[in-house]
């Protein structure tokens, strides 16, 4: 195994309920929370629609 050569830095902070505010290490931020059928499965339909975490994840690793 290699020396490590990359550390993904950010900070996450809470805004309210289930929506998150993520800071990354060049200043890049996004939100996020729930949405569709996630939203509707745990009765949080009074949340704002933001992406899932995961939504990110499968967006990185298709681009």
């Amino acid at each position: 195994m290699g020396d490590v050569f990359y550390t993904a830095r950010s900070t996450v902070r809470r805004v309210a309920g289930t929506h998150r505010t993520a800071v990354l290490e060049d200043g890049t931020t996004l939100q996020f929370g729930v949405h569709g059928p996630v939203k509707a499965h745990y009765g949080l339909e009074a949340e704002p629609d933001f992406p899932l975490p995961v939504d990110y994840i499968v967006a990185s690793g298709c681009g």
